[in-house]
């Protein structure tokens, strides 16, 4: 696989073992346009970009009730054609290699995938947004509420719920 993504000068690899320490459960999968890494765009557009569908698997759609309550959802999601041995990097913007934690290329010990996208509508197992820079057929791992846009009820002294109108 790595042999599909020729190094850039200065960059470098680490050898790595085959992960054993962790397991994910995929809860369905991303359509886009794009069908290939180097198509898809550096960053997503939740303004102009394309609608994109994240189709969520049977035994999770339950997991989606409320969640037309956020105009914005931050999608997470493993980049499986992503080479992960590279620590540093010269990325196309630059002319010198940078340490991989310092950018946000998908090529990543862990190719974990973030982006914020717009929610345009939910309709069955089909959650369409805009905002997405993945290729088709990308595990989906989590959806969540922007952090911008979730304000949970905070709990008083005593343990009970209060708004957070309420200010409490």
């Amino acid at each position: 696989m790595t042999e599909d993504f020729p190094m850039r000068p200065n960059e470098m690899t680490a050898d790595v073992m085959p992960a054993t320490d962790a397991s994910l459960t995929y809860i369905g999968h991303i359509e886009t346009p794009w069908t290939r890494p180097e198509d898809c765009p550096r960053q997503g557009d939740s303004v102009a970009g394309p609608d994109c569908a994240l189709v969520v698997a049977p035994p999770w759609l339950p997991a989606l009730t409320g969640i037309d309550a956020y105009p914005f959802l931050d999608i997470l999601y493993w980049m499986h054609l992503s080479r992960r041995d590279l620590i540093l990097q010269n990325p196309d913007h630059g002319d010198a290699a940078r340490g991989t934690f310092s950018l946000r290329s998908p090529i990543r010990p862990n190719p974990i995938g973030l982006s914020n996208v717009r929610l345009i509508g939910w309709a069955g197992n089909r959650v369409t947004v805009r905002g997405l820079e993945c290729v088709s057929g990308t595990p989906l791992l989590d959806i969540k509420p922007d952090r911008r846009h979730f304000t949970p009820p905070s709990r008083d002294r005593a343990g009970g719920q209060t708004s957070p109108e309420a200010g409490g």
